[in-house]
């Protein structure tokens, strides 16, 4: 099969799908690999290191489309990218679909078959293990002064206590962030509405962690002694109610920190708005909002290592048997599965878009010879 890697286009997106390593067991499994040039540039992986691995470089990301039978990336299909899609190819990219009418839209009308790369994992994305980790870092640098905070060191001093951190949502992200704020001393509190979630962080982390069951009285109760949110909760999509809401911004200290991780708009955190790295931040009511919703781009070398590993089985597995028997034989595949040459195959979106859709076991099993 020809595989074709792109070179990511999104704002402050360093990362590339399929290392060195990834690329030459492919090769060596017979099938043709093109990788657009400088797509790993920016996560340490040169032209060079590519060629080696047996993968031929192409200039511009349209002979991609035009060659490759299989076509991955890390983020979703950008609207200039839209016009170089062909029916029947595949395409294997965080696509969002759920939050993206007009990307769903094209990916139906140019009957593609499109495979959500988020919902494909069965142990979770290591970006979100990424995000958490760097967002708990990227807010305590908001705190301070120079960067418009409240002026406070994460793990304080002798005699001045670290900060008080509310990190919502005990998932990978959530126990991510916590991870960083408790090895820095921070004062951390977790959320979360899962008692064994909340009992395995009491025990799992240092001291300065406590738990406590996630609502909105609880949180009141919290934010006036907060100075960094981290928001790991991924809102149902069809809530119109917040975690944080506008008006209780006003409980908070100015110059306090909000990273939302999880970058919902509309979602937990009823501010939030995107942002990219060129301008990352905006304030509310003295409070600072920290938006960038693909904060794994800036460490592009780990998360792309870390992805690459964890992707790779789907794209081998897609190669070596095609697509209609790979999804047949993995239900976390052809959970990511999303459009099939016209047809809806995502739940969510479906639900949420208030479109038709088809479950894909039904397309699996009427598309296997």
């Amino acid at each position: 099969m020809k595989i074709g890697i792109l070179k990511e286009i999104k704002d402050g997106e360093s990362r590339v799908i399929l290392t060195p390593k990834e690329v030459k067991l492919l090769f060596e499994s017979g099938h043709e690999v093109l990788i657009e040039s400088d797509a790993g540039e920016k996560a340490g992986f040169s032209n060079e290191d590519y060629v080696a691995a047996g993968a031929i470089i192409v200039d511009q990301s349209k002979a991609i489309f035009e060659q490759s039978e299989l076509v991955v990336k890390v983020k979703e299909i950008d609207d200039q990218e839209y016009s170089l899609l062909k029916p029947g190819q595949i395409i294997f990219a965080c696509l969002h679909p759920a939050a993206n009418k007009d990307e769903v839209d094209v990916l139906l009308q140019k009957e593609v078959i499109a495979v959500t790369a988020e919902d494909t994992h069965r142990f979770g994305s290591p970006n979100c293990e990424v995000a958490g980790k760097l967002g708990a870092l990227l807010g305590t640098q908001y705190l301070l002064t120079t960067n418009g905070g409240i002026g406070k060191l994460v793990g304080g001093v002798g005699g001045v206590p670290g900060i008080q951190a509310l990190v919502l949502g005990g998932g990978i992200v959530g126990k991510s962030a916590v991870d960083v704020l408790s090895s820095l001393r921070a004062q951390v509190k977790v959320l979360d509405v899962n008692i064994g979630t909340l009992r395995e962080i009491q025990y799992l982390f240092q001291k300065n962690v406590m738990t406590a069951f996630s609502n909105q009285e609880t949180i009141k109760e919290f934010l006036p002694q907060t100075d960094l949110v981290i928001n790991c909760v991924k809102w149902p999509k069809h809530r119109k109610d917040h975690l944080i809401t506008k008006e209780m911004l006003k409980m908070m200290k100015k110059g306090s920190v909000i990273v939302d991780i999880s970058a919902d708009v509309g979602g937990a955190i009823e501010t939030y708005r995107p942002t990219t790295f060129k301008e990352p931040v905006y304030v509310v009511d003295d409070v600072i909002h920290f938006g960038v919703d693909n904060i794994p781009g800036a460490a592009p070398n780990t998360a792309s290592i870390a992805y690459a590993s964890a992707v790779y089985p789907h794209i081998q597995a897609i190669a070596d048997k095609g697509i209609e028997q790979a999804l047949m034989d993995n239900e976390y595949l052809r959970r990511g599965l999303t459009a099939y040459k016209g047809i809806l195959t995502h739940e969510e979106t479906g639900k949420i878009q208030h479109r038709q859709w088809t479950n894909p076991i039904e397309i699996s099993k009427n598309n296997v010879t």
